[in-house]
């Protein structure tokens, strides 16, 4: 009787540890402006973050995916699989989908993916976009934060962190990523402005509307150039409702510096 309550409690034991460590992998597709603001049809049907801690002190913690008991991994080959990520945070409140970077060791800033939960399925988008430009690796800089709730990936990507709507951004060039630093968005997020070389290179992302502003000497030479455009540089709203900015008329006006955001 003994062995036999033994035995019923190591199979329970050894079924748990299988649930514990299940696995399925996902090839992911090219993101396609799907909508990821998926609200769960069944209570807790949501995906969870976990935070794996790094087995030697040097080490950075990673993080992993689960959806119910299922670890979650991204197969992108040529790339190795993916099941831990470098980076992970949700794009909607909800918990139904979540940015992760995997560590892929290519020299440039490691791939972008979504997670997602669509109808209680999982599904794995790429925020990946082939580029040409020269100074690629200058300016793949991952993710660089807009405020609490908007952040931009790579220079190609906008993202709404509540709804998670993700919006694709005009290139100058659609070879190349945006070869430029990102300066400071409109007050409304919508538009953003890169520094290009000797020029602003404006793109509202909700309206596809670009903008591309040279700048004088005097404003490049100055040793800081975001702060002589909002002395002297004003952000004015077009018919559709999109904002740019444009040179002040004059040196005397005031501006709210409230106006540029970053």
């Amino acid at each position: 009787m003994k062995t036999t309550a033994f035995a019923i409690l190591l199979s329970i034991s050894l079924f748990a540890c299988k649930q514990s460590k299940l696995e399925q992998t996902y090839v992911p597709k090219a993101y396609t402006n799907e909508d990821f603001n998926e609200f769960p049809k069944v209570k807790n049907e949501i995906l969870n973050i976990v935070t794996v801690e790094p087995s030697k002190p040097e080490d950075r913690e990673t993080f992993t995916i689960q959806f119910k008991d299922t670890t979650i991994a991204i197969q992108d080959k040529p790339k190795p699989l993916a099941n831990q990520f470098k980076q992970a945070r949700f794009i909607n409140t909800q918990k139904t989908a979540a940015l992760v970077q995997v560590e892929d060791g290519s020299g440039l800033v490691s791939p972008f993916y979504v997670i997602s939960l669509k109808d209680g399925k999982v599904g794995v988008s790429s925020l990946y976009k082939a580029s040409a430009g020269k100074s690629d690796k200058k300016y793949t800089k991952g993710i660089e934060e807009m405020s609490l709730s908007n952040i931009i990936v790579n220079n190609d990507f906008a993202i709404a962190l509540v709804n998670g709507k993700i919006y694709p951004i005009k290139r100058q060039n659609e070879s190349e990523r945006i070869q430029g630093d990102f300066l400071f968005n409109s007050s409304d997020k919508q538009t953003l402005v890169f520094l290009t070389g000797n020029a602003l290179y404006q793109v509202n992302y909700r309206t596809g509307e670009t903008a591309t502003l040279k700048l004088p000497a005097n404003v490049m030479q100055s040793g800081n150039v975001a702060n002589e455009i909002r002395k002297g540089y004003s952000w004015a709203t077009n018919a559709k409702g999109a904002s740019f900015l444009k040179q002040n008329p004059d040196d005397d006006r005031i501006v709210d510096i409230s106006e540029f955001k970053k």
